[in-house]
């Protein structure tokens, strides 16, 4: 897909699909018998139905040749993420990393930046809301010393920059906040970027947001189950409703759990096309586009 008309390439990357848990989970492969279809298909490591922590990545080739890597979030799962989609799409230094907010399956791998500082680059800039700098602070203790930042031993070496809803840059590429809540009262970050609307964690889009999701190219966009509701992400009829109003060419779910089959459900969602016009499916971890911006 290469909807845009700008001069710098883009291409964005689906690291993971999945809930928190990840799919498949550990209950389900230890119940017996295995009644969890998906679980089990999934414990096939190229399985569409094996899904890490929801996270992406995206490479920028800007029209004077720089290049840059970008990852939004890096969750628990982000060293399998990482060990299997890095390579397949040369992904070596770690330009930005873009913080959504201070959950585990968005915060939890970290750590694991200790690999990129101490082999492949200098620091790590991570971009990330005061709140959740805070957040950090309290999980990542041993990255402070009195109140101030590590830059020796064999921990990551982050450069942490503060944000807020205003855009960002990462070389050519400008990208917006979407605050949406996700739960009662809490904020989370959602990213747009060129005409790419990019909702991982939602149970509500403020007014506030909405004309961010106007006239895009895609929405990726947080679809947890089909129902019941729950509290701090949307159902598959949520999502529904905010693509039948903004109407984006083309729309993806993510941080889906195991309860839907990847080619049971796209199956459902592809008569969408036929009787109103939605383009819509499952995203799956490794699915990749290109775009310009």
């Amino acid at each position: 897909m290469n909807n845009f008309t700008g001069l710098n390439q883009g291409k964005l990357i689906f690291l993971g699909t999945g809930s928190s848990d990840g799919i498949p989970r550990v209950s389900c492969l230890t119940d017996s018998p295995i009644t969890c279809k998906v679980c089990k298909d999934a414990s096939d490591p190229e399985s569409k139905n094996r899904r890490r922590n929801t996270s992406v990545a995206i490479q920028t080739i800007e029209i004077n040749g720089n290049k840059r890597n970008i990852i939004i979030d890096a969750g628990k799962t982000f060293w399998e993420s990482a060990i299997q989609f890095f390579p397949r799409h040369n992904i070596r230094k770690i330009d930005d990393l873009i913080i959504t907010h201070a959950h585990a399956d968005a915060i939890g791998g970290i750590d694991y930046l200790r690999d990129w500082t101490n082999f492949v680059q200098k620091k790590v800039r991570v971009n990330v809301r005061s709140q959740d700098f805070e957040a950090i602070k309290k999980v990542y203790f041993y990255l402070f010393e009195n109140g101030k930042i590590k830059n020796k031993g064999p921990i990551p070496k982050i450069d942490f920059r503060i944000i807020d809803d205003k855009p960002l840059k990462s070389g050519e590429l400008s990208i917006t906040p979407i605050p949406v809540f996700h739960g009662n009262q809490y904020i989370s970050f959602g990213y747009k970027f060129g005409k790419i609307a990019y909702i991982s964690d939602v149970s509500e889009i403020p007014q506030s947001s909405e004309n961010l999701l106007e006239d895009l190219d895609i929405l990726i966009i947080d679809a947890l189950r089909p129902e019941p509701a729950y509290f701090s992400h949307f159902t598959y009829s949520q999502a529904l409703d905010v693509i039948r109003k903004f109407r984006p060419r083309k729309s993806y779910f993510t941080d889906i759990m195991c309860l839907i089959d990847h080619k049971e459900t796209n199956k459902k969602l592809s008569k969408l096309k036929n009787s109103e016009g939605l383009d819509v499916e499952l995203a799956y971890d490794g699915l990749s586009f290109d775009f310009r911006f």
